[in-house]
């Protein structure tokens, strides 16, 4: 199948000479990696502490990245950007993605092509992401950690993590569960996240929110 592809990789790093890097990577790669020929779509990432967390973890980083097609994919993947970022962490891990659902908005559009689909037996990913009013800070940080204590403990889930644009504001989460069916069950059953859900739809807490499933290719 061809068509566009998504990939998404996260980025460790140890030691302060490292994590500095990094944190420069944040001002400095955008600009580098927005003139990638083929890239449709892109967003450089820090992740939170201990999962989804208002504490930042200085030592991971992720880039989502959507392509036109797997063959730009890959010559990113080769170029000389790519290796200078691998040179500077300590370990990286792509994931390649194709998403079969979605809805909402990111930066007021909808990036995801529908091209791939969900088998009952393979595991899915999944990405959440909102944009916080500013009002409903206190509120949104208050209760969403029981939901990333919780998540961490669901029968079905591989991986998981929280991730963001822009501290405390610009919030992501990305997960990997064995099932479609196991995904859903953390959901739609979970008390938490039915608890966070109901919040966020009688209180309005984003500006904007998206969410989006996807058929893992690399595994």
């Amino acid at each position: 199948m061809d068509g566009q592809i998504v990939s998404i990789t996260f980025f460790d790093y140890q030691g302060f000479r490292q994590k500095w890097q990094a944190l420069t990577n944040m001002g400095l790669l955008p600009r580098k990696i927005a003139r990638v020929p083929g890239l449709r779509f892109f967003k450089l990432m820090g992740s939170g502490k201990d999962g989804f967390s208002i504490k930042p973890n200085w030592a991971k980083y992720s880039l989502l990245a959507i392509w036109e097609n797997k063959a730009a994919a890959d010559d990113y993947f080769e170029s000389p950007l790519f290796a200078t970022q691998k040179a500077q962490c300590a370990s990286y891990k792509t994931h390649f993605l194709r998403a079969y659902q979605a809805h909402g908005l990111w930066d007021g559009q909808q990036p995801f092509a529908l091209n791939g689909q969900a088998a009952a037996e393979k595991p899915i990913a999944v990405i959440t992401r909102a944009t916080i009013k500013t009002k409903y800070l206190r509120k949104f940080w208050k209760d969403v950690p029981q939901v990333s204590q919780s998540i961490m403990q669901k029968e079905g889930r591989i991986f998981s993590i929280g991730i963001g644009e822009l501290p405390l504001i610009m919030q992501a989460t990305f997960s990997i569960w064995t099932s479609a069916e196991q995904m859903k069950e953390f959901a739609y059953k979970s008390k938490y996240h039915r608890e966070v859900v109901a919040k966020t739809r009688k209180l309005g807490w984003y500006k904007e929110e998206m969410f989006a499933r996807f058929e893992i290719l690399d595994l």
